[in-house]
């Protein structure tokens, strides 16, 4: 079959299929007359074994050292390895969710310290804390015109960068 067949037939698109090709995950049985390439009905079976293990959380990296392990090592029963990747997989996954627990934390002490900014309260802004906010509130500043903050010289477009960040001298 050629490899939008099997791509077809296993919803893995072509680019990942080529991908797998290049890592020697899949196999191809040759070269068609029209240089596509052909795979066998065993294709099947190694795109499916890389989805499944893909959705246990290997990576890609992960999965060709087992398959290393099970081509390379025919006489060994592959459990063990796989075992051990598992193991690996589980301990990511639980930094990952200690840290996501830790953000969680993090945005409720947030909310619960602002929840007046955070309603939107009368007198309750974030702008309090902005030295800017006070200085810049209700000015406006003409085309071409500048302003002078905390000894700093902005111009019109400056994005708070100070005149002599953006100007050139001749």
């Amino acid at each position: 079959m050629t490899i939008g067949e099997l791509s077809k037939r296993t919803g893995v698109s072509p680019k990942a299929l080529r991908r797998y090709e290049g890592m020697g995950l899949i196999y191809t049985a040759g070269r068609s007359a029209g240089n596509y390439r052909l795979f066998e009905e065993s294709a099947l079976w190694c795109v499916q074994v890389i989805h499944d293990l893909r959705a246990l959380g290997l990576s890609l990296s992960e999965i060709c050292e087992l398959a290393s392990v099970y081509l390379g090592r025919p006489d060994q029963p592959i459990g063990p390895y796989l075992a051990e990747r598992l193991r690996a997989v589980r301990a990511r996954i639980d930094r990952q969710i200690a840290q996501l627990e830790d953000l969680r934390g993090r945005i409720d002490s947030f909310e619960i310290d602002h929840r007046a900014e955070l309603a939107g309260r009368p007198g309750a802004d974030f702008r309090a804390g902005d030295p800017r906010a006070s200085i810049a509130k209700g000015l406006t500043f003409p085309l071409g015109g500048s302003r002078s903050v905390g000894g700093r010289r902005y111009s019109d477009g400056t994005h708070g960068r100070p005149e002599s960040a953006h100007t050139t001298t001749e």
